[in-house]
């Protein structure tokens, strides 16, 4: 039996009940927020739930409504999804079927169950245009309904179970941060690794050799050392001629001395005790001892 449940008068105006209730939320970013929806096109989705039974989730745009992305309205035809195995069809309303409806992407707002921003993003890049994707994605960081760090949590643990939509949603960040100007997210998280360290601070985007009549440009040079970082990026398929580029740029980091080190975008979100081990061996040879077991108490990675 559900535990929400509404009850209507003539007027189609709910009466005060858990979903309607103005629900306030801490989320992992420790802010309080409302989100409280009301009018007609609210008691239809809470009859619907009610009508399909637990367990169901509010899911894709109608949950973008619910958690007010910009860009959607909450609005029939709505969009559920139930446990795979499940077999549902309601008429007017789309009913979505999911292996994957882990505790961690699913809360309740006013109420109602409903699929959380971090991953009601990731469901809406499987048939989101790309300019809407974006706002969506821009108006859930500014709003603090999205944590940066979560939602590349998600993408790579859902990525590695054959999500689709994900290289959508990562062209969307990455067009998002070249919109908001300087570093990526994933220069700034290889950064947050390093300051939990005793490790010496890199100095990005620095200028290191030259291929050919263009320039190398790092991601990080370690000053006083030859090593530099790359990180590579939030794509994970290359063409032919970009992994000929990338081959020459290594060569020519090598041919004038360097020491450059790479590491992807999953092994920077899931790695991090690697991407620390390995930068504390190659910088060891050129600084005075220094371990990345010297965490700062107060720091997780």
């Amino acid at each position: 039996m559900l535990r929400y449940g509404a009850a209507t008068d003539l007027l189609g105006a709910m009466t005060t009940t858990p979903a309607v209730r103005r629900m306030r939320k801490v989320d992992s970013l420790g802010s309080s927020r409302s989100r409280v929806q009301s009018g007609f096109p609210l008691i239809q989705l809470h009859e619907l739930l009610v009508s399909i039974g637990e367990p169901v989730y509010i899911f894709g745009r109608t949950a973008a409504a619910l958690h007010r992305f910009d860009g959607f309205q909450l609005r029939p035809p709505f969009h559920v999804v139930v446990p795979r195995g499940r077999f549902v069809n309601r008429l007017g309303n789309v009913v979505h079927t999911s292996e994957q409806l882990s505790a961690i992407d699913c809360e309740e707002v006013d109420g109602l169950p409903v699929m959380s921003p971090t991953r009601t993003l990731i469901d809406l890049a499987v048939d989101t245009r790309p300019d809407r994707l974006t706002a969506a994605l821009d108006g859930a960081i500014r709003d603090r309904l999205v944590a940066e760090r979560f939602l590349h949590e998600r993408i790579t643990d859902l990525r590695s179970k054959g999500r689709y939509g994900i290289p959508k949603l990562l062209a969307a960040v990455e067009g998002s941060e070249v919109t908001r100007g300087g570093h990526s997210w994933l220069e700034r998280e290889y950064l947050r690794l390093i300051a939990t360290t005793a490790l010496p601070s890199p100095t990005p985007q620095q200028i290191r050799s030259r291929r050919g009549d263009k320039l190398i440009r790092v991601d990080f040079h370690f000053p006083g050392t030859p090593v530099v970082v790359e990180v590579l990026g939030y794509r994970w398929h290359r063409t032919t001629a970009q992994m000929a580029i990338d081959a020459e740029r290594m060569n020519q980091l090598v041919l004038s001395g360097h020491i450059p080190l790479q590491f992807t975008y999953t092994q920077v979100v899931s790695e991090p005790e690697m991407v620390l081990r390995d930068t504390d061996r190659a910088l060891a040879q050129f600084l005075a001892p220094a371990s990345v077991s010297a965490h700062r108490a107060t720091q997780r990675l």
